[in-house]
């Protein structure tokens, strides 16, 4: 795949390589795909979970279902903590 950008935007594309510390223009690329998939990842996963709520399907949360949902917090939120 070839993609032609004007000079301006591939010079800020060089200069946002060398500041996030990507070896090359793809490396930096597919982070922002990557980053584009998991966004649209989770707005689909938030729809589907408006759905089901407004279904009225579902069940009461229970006390089990908010620990989880805590720890499941927690771990993302460490995880990030992890990368930075």
């Amino acid at each position: 795949m070839n993609i032609s950008l004007p000079d301006t935007m591939r010079q800020w594309i060089e200069e946002q390589v060398e500041a996030e510390g990507f070896g090359t223009a793809s490396e930096y690329l597919r982070s922002l795909v990557r980053d584009a998939q998991k966004r649209k990842a989770r707005e689909q996963l938030d729809q589907k979970l408006v759905e089901a709520v407004e279904s009225g399907e579902s069940s009461p949360m229970t006390g089990a279902d908010w620990k989880h949902i805590r720890q499941t917090v927690r771990n993302r939120l460490a995880g990030k903590a992890k990368r930075k």
